[in-house]
């Protein structure tokens, strides 16, 4: 789906852009012109990029916890 139509950016170009570590309107305003034009789709474009970024949740540490052996 077409998100901002004056650059013909798509959800799937926001959601790709935060695999590539894109994190903010910001990012996406310099990298793909989100927002540049009439501003319609930045509320939209924002929507998307953040329920992106909360389904793609990364573990970053482990941590074992040692198993306690009953005597």
């Amino acid at each position: 789906m077409i998100v901002c139509v004056c650059n013909n950016i798509s959800d799937r170009e926001i959601r790709q852009a935060v695999d590539l570590g894109l994190t903010s309107m910001s990012d996406l305003y310099k990298e793909l012109g989100v927002g540049t034009c009439c501003g319609k789709c930045v509320s939209y474009a924002r929507q998307v990029m953040n329920e992106h970024l909360e389904s793609t949740t990364t573990v970053t540490e482990l941590r074992r916890t040692p198993h306690s052996l009953s005597t």
